[in-house]
């Protein structure tokens, strides 16, 4: 007889408790436990989880692209936060879906690929926001110093979304080659 999984991660329950009228999914595998959050309610969630779940270190920020993904996806990016409460030992992931609403096939600015910043909670989300951006294009609102931090500031691309060709534009071909002589 099969039953229903349960959500085990006390998390989940404090969560719920919280914001009982706000709309989530959550998911456990393998005993990692993931919170999927709208965007617009991310920021409020994240210092819950901070200030009173005690989730004190943000240990990481990525982006996904799932374009072309096996299983449908609510959205095409998703921005992940990964969680840890030293004084619990516990990890938890948020994640928020993301729809672009133009083609990402340049670098345009997209309004829907915007997401609040966490930075105003945890300093360390600045770099990994900046990577998100520079490599997926997701812009994060009040982000201190949100610029490129992998590639050059005109890059004219964001080389992780999958539609983005695997040899390259042509970048590297416009290159000015320095040899040591010239250094």
């Amino acid at each position: 007889m099969l039953t229903a999984p349960t959500l085990d991660h006390p998390t989940f329950a404090q969560v719920k408790a919280r914001f009982a009228g706000k709309k989530f999914r959550a998911t456990e595998f393998r005993g990692q436990a993931t919170l999927v959050v709208e965007p617009a309610d991310l920021h409020e969630v994240m210092a819950f989880l901070k200030n009173d779940c005690g989730y004190d270190f943000l240990s990481d920020v990525i982006g996904i692209d799932y374009l072309n993904y096996p299983t449908p996806q609510p959205g095409r990016f998703a921005v992940v936060y990964n969680l840890i409460a030293y004084a619990t030992d516990l990890r938890f992931f948020v994640k928020v879906y993301l729809n672009p609403s133009i083609p990402t096939d340049g670098i345009e600015e997209d309004p829907a690929l915007y997401v609040d910043s966490v930075c105003d909670l945890w300093a360390g989300a600045e770099w990994t926001e900046r990577e998100v951006f520079d490599m997926f294009g997701i812009r994060f609102k009040n982000h201190p110093d949100l610029r490129r931090i992998l590639t050059w500031e005109t890059y004219p691309a964001h080389p992780l979304r999958k539609d983005y060709p695997v040899r390259g534009r042509g970048e590297r071909e416009a290159y000015n080659i320095i040899d040591r002589t010239s250094a």
